[in-house]
């Protein structure tokens, strides 16, 4: 706290004796008593009240009650009084804003002071005394002081304009603060430059598009002289406003590289890796084969591997800056391979750190001296360490080919020590060597085979799995290895169990004679006896492929598979450019953007490097990445995202305008899980090899009671994805507000906020865009999964202009209810895939039920009667909706607004009861009677339905609209 802080500065003003004494008093009438003192005719004895007030105030006690008291002591000469009562007065100024006004004279008087300390204290204060009604009367003051003669002053005058901004910046503007600030650039006193710099950057960053620092190449140059005469802290602002620079030309950013390399050289850590963030950002301008080019690259080494030999916790801020270097420059540090090799007193975040810019750094120069540091840290004590260690090893073999037979040979040597958890990530890391260079080590196999009973983490049994399925011709017991994995199919993890299913299957397209049983084991396990709905559709995938065509199922399953990258974990290079230009703050500790954890608009503004001189990239087309070089990218596999990006591994085309109807009587038991779309995708009726086919039978038809189909009660759950019509609906649908989707952080810059509403019988889905992405947005296209009430697009999405960052858009998409059907859990969930020219992106969002009660929803009463009888008592479900202050009528009204229909009342012993009807878009209805009683807030609810699973999200719809 900036006044407690100030505090202890005052204990070497004047102070003799310890303040600690101040802190301990037991008095009962405390106020009363410090109050005689404050008015006080003797000055020391005033000072000392003064004193015992602040304690009081630093540890936490209410002394407001003296504010009138303590004012009356500003009128003083003694500074050191002065800077206690001006420390109360930031404090309670808040919270007593009329008494607050009684300072104003005396801040004004303090202001023409001829002390500068003084002038220099009260302008300080009245920045920090955030009070509308004081504000305006500070504005006289602050302009003297803004061009007073003492430098002290007016530095301190310029951080006050910022502080005043953010208080009421239409005030600043009408002023003209900014202008002066603007002036002070060119003052004379380099402390004053970096102050007005400072304020003048804080002000534009809640302003992004207001280009208050104007910079040019002449302010460029009073920034870089004062530069070499201002505090460290100075020097930061500057460094910081001249990276937010674009340079005209090379030769220009050659002269701003050449005059700051020698803040490089500077004991402040953070000035130093403010200095490498402008020259990581203007040698992006300089012609790589430019002398001066390799003499920044070699001036870069020294400083970053000086900053190694701080603190460890200076050293991982250093280190997680090095990573995002190395990635967009590994040149700068690629003969500093030692600085990163791990000391046995380095805690564990810098030691795993290290490791991982090691296996950056790593090429064939200098992989044997890599690899024998990895085997060493290998042996450590530390677990995690050594994990990370031993999966070191095999991503050197993956980026350094030369090397992969020695890294080989090192995890073998590592396997043969028999330590668990060391065999297991050896294993895990082999797997991904067979990958990159297939068919070239399969003679590991047979010592991997003998380590299979000591597996029993889930990456490493899956990928020895892995292992023996794809080499399974080579192994003459894999049949027996794996049906070891599969007796306790059901206790191992999903991850485990789809490389089972999909191992056992490559096994039988490789040996279909002996291994028939086997593979029809595994099918029956993951199709009818488990819940996963992703083994059940793969299970599904490869029965429907077996049955119908296994020539297809070889070309599918056994197909050549891509080989891996050697970098899968290089960050993005558009993100990583954003990060490059927020070297040296958090940003480039979290390896995120600041609007991933910057909240509200503050600090979020998106940063480019400029592109290379001579570069092709066209100065109209500023959302194409720019890429350090001009090699094309490496094909990369991407990792794999959530379940729901298998799920919706959809084609998003824009979706036409009408979409294929179900058949109404088919049960949602008959459901086909492929979606009859594999049949045609095989071409129909394609005889396979009776060998292969033979004894597997076809797929079933029918999904199996335990997969979640439920039987038919009495034309209900039937009923539930049968598909129906609406006619147009009165007005009052309560619309709920919108939520957070789709957060920009897990969508490249991409977020989506939104609701659902029924407007005229038509449901419709009210989206917001936002770009917080850097690029524009374009090609936009939705798509849903298949859901529990045949909800699709009615149309394409809507987004007719580019969405440019920093933009949001509004979009309404129209749904109709006549899309394929799958039940969901829970039933409301809906899965949808969003498009772009980024990327695909995938969230699933719950909607009201009352989204499809229909307008004609009002069952005759003689109806209503027959029905409520003939629906079985077990499928009733009681609710208590609490705390609702309307009399029976109004909730009758509210209801009605959601297609929620009273059809009867009836008053019994003071108690109102409700009948109601609701009918869904697939002709699904649901009864009710609700009961009312006069001065309870508390209503009964009883709901009837022939698909109970209903009931539920029917009270939830009635919840919403009574309290909303």
């Amino acid at each position: 706290m900036e006044w407690a802080s100030q505090l202890c500065e005052n204990r070497g003003l004047g102070s003799k004796m310890t303040d600690s004494k101040y802190f301990t008093t037991t008095k009962k009438g405390e106020i009363f008593e410090l109050k005689a003192e404050l008015n006080s005719d003797k000055k020391e004895k005033k000072k000392e009240a003064v004193k015992k007030v602040i304690a009081s105030m630093t540890v936490g006690k209410d002394v407001s009650a003296l504010f009138p008291d303590v004012v009356n002591c500003m009128q003083t000469d003694n500074l050191e009084l002065k800077k206690l009562v001006y420390l109360y007065l930031m404090n309670y100024a808040k919270s007593q804003p009329d008494m607050a006004i009684m300072a104003v004279n005396t801040f004004v008087k303090d202001c023409e002071d001829p002390n500068p300390l003084i002038r220099a204290l009260a302008v300080r204060t009245m920045g920090c005394i955030r009070v509308d009604k004081i504000t305006e009367y500070l504005c006289e003051p602050l302009r003297k002081c803004l061009k007073d003669e003492d430098p002290y002053v007016r530095k301190t005058a310029a951080v006050c304009v910022a502080k005043l901004h953010d208080i009421n910046a239409q005030l600043v503007e009408d002023q003209g603060f900014l202008d002066t600030l603007k002036d002070l650039i060119s003052d004379s006193n380099p402390m004053v430059v970096a102050n007005a710099v400072a304020a003048l950057s804080e002000i534009a960053e809640s302003h992004p598009n207001s280009n208050l620092l104007d910079l040019n190449p002449q302010t460029i140059n009073k920034l870089l002289t004062a530069l070499n005469e201002c505090t460290e802290w100075g020097q930061i602002f500057i460094l910081d406003c001249l990276a937010n620079y674009t340079p005209r030309d090379d030769r220009e950013s050659q002269s701003i590289c050449e005059r700051v390399t020698p803040r490089l050289s500077h004991a402040n850590s953070a000035v130093v890796l403010s200095a490498v963030k402008v020259l990581m950002k203007f040698m992006e301008m300089l012609p790589k084969d430019l002398d001066y080019y390799g003499t920044l690259l070699k001036k870069l080494a020294p400083p970053l591997v000086t900053l190694l030999s701080a603190e460890p916790e200076l050293q991982y801020v250093a280190l997680r800056n090095i990573n995002l270097i190395v990635q967009k420059r590994p040149e700068i540090l690629k003969h500093e391979m030692k600085v990163f090799f791990v000391k046995y007193n380095d805690p564990i975040y810098v030691k795993l750190e290290k490791l991982d810019i090691m296996i950056r750094l790593a090429s064939q120069a200098n992989i044997a001296q890599v690899l024998a540091e990895l085997k060493e840290y290998a042996t450590e004590v530390d677990v995690d360490f050594v994990r990370k260690a031993v999966r070191a090893i095999g991503r050197c073999a993956i980026k350094v080919e030369q090397s992969a037979e020695r890294c080989v040979s090192t995890l073998l040597d590592l396997i043969q020590t028999k330590v668990n958890y060391v065999v297991q990530e050896a294993i895990v890391v082999i797997k991904d060597i067979f990958r990159k260079y297939p068919n070239k080590y399969e003679s590991v196999i047979a010592t991997l085979c003998e380590n299979l009973d000591s597996l029993d983490e889930p990456e490493a049994r899956a990928a020895m799995i892995w292992i023996v399925g794809e080499y399974a011709e080579r192994i003459d017991n894999a049949d027996e290895l794996l049906e070891s994995f599969l007796e306790g199919f059901h206790d191992e993890s999903t991850q485990v169990q789809l490389q089972l299913l999909t191992a056992i299957v490559k096994l039988f397209l490789k040996k279909p004679t002996e291994t028939q049983e086997l593979v029809q084991q595994v099918l029956s396990l993951a199709t009818q006896d488990s819940d996963n709905p992703d083994l059940r559709d793969r299970g599904y995938i490869y029965w429907r492929l077996l049955s119908t065509d296994p020539v297809a199922a070889k070309e599918v399953v056994l197909a050549e598979k891509p080989l891996i990258s050697e970098e899968t974990d290089l960050i993005e290079p558009t993100l990583l450019e954003e990060l490059i230009c927020h070297i040296g703050t958090l940003a480039s500790v979290y390896h995120k953007p600041p609007s991933a954890f910057v909240e509200g608009s503050r600090g979020v503004q998106h940063r480019r490097i400029p592109p290379r001189a001579g570069s092709v990239e066209s100065a109209e087309s500023p959302d194409v990445g720019q890429s350090g070089s001009s090699e094309a990218p490496p094909a990369v596999i991407p990792s794999q995202g959530d379940l729901l990006g298998d799920l919706l591994n959809l084609d998003l085309a824009p979706p036409t305008s009408t979409v294929p109807s179900v058949q109404p009587s088919m049960q949602m038991g008959a459901m086909d899980l492929l979606g009859g779309g594999l049949d045609s995708l095989l071409g129909g009726d394609i005889g396979g090899s009776p060998s292969m086919g033979a004894g597997l039978g076809a797929a079933p038809t029918v999904m199996p009671a335990a997969l979640g189909g439920a039987p038919a009660v009495g034309g209900g759950l039937g009923d539930l994805f049968d598909l129906g019509g609406g006619v147009g609906m009165p007005t009052g649908f309560y619309v709920v507000p919108k939520t957070m989707w789709l957060p920009a952080m897990k969508a490249k810059g991409l977020e989506i906020s939104g609701t659902f509403a029924r407007r005229g019988g038509i449901i419709q889905m009210d989206m917001s865009l936002t770009n917080k992405a850097m690029s524009v947005m374009t090609d936009f296209a939705i798509q849903f999964n298949r859901n529990s009430f045949g909800m699709a697009p009615a149309g394409p999405l809507q987004v007719l202009t580019p969405l440019s960052p920093n933009q949001t858009i509004d979009v309404s998409l129209p749904l109709s209810t006549n899309g394929p059907v799958m039940k969901m859990e829970p039933l409301n969930n809906l899965q949808v895939a969003v498009k772009n020219n980024i990327d695909v992106f995938y969230f699933s969002c719950q909607f009201p039920l009352s989204l499809l009660f229909v307008e004609d929803g009002k069952m005759e009463r003689q109806v209503f009667l027959a029905t409520w009888k003939d629906i079985p008592n077990d499928n009733e479900a009681q609710f208590q909706i609490k705390d609702v202050h309307l009399n029976s009528d109004a909730a009758s009204n509210k209801l009605q607004g959601s297609n929620i229909f009273t059809i009867a009342k009836r008053t019994v012993e003071g108690q109102d009861m409700l009948y109601q009807s609701i009918k869904l878009t697939n002709s699904i209805w649901v009864l009710a009677e609700m009961r009312v009683q006069t001065g309870n807030p508390n209503y009964t609810l009883s709901i009837k339905c022939r698909a109970p699973e209903v009931c539920q999200f029917v009270y939830q719809c009635y919840e919403m609209v009574l309290k909303n």
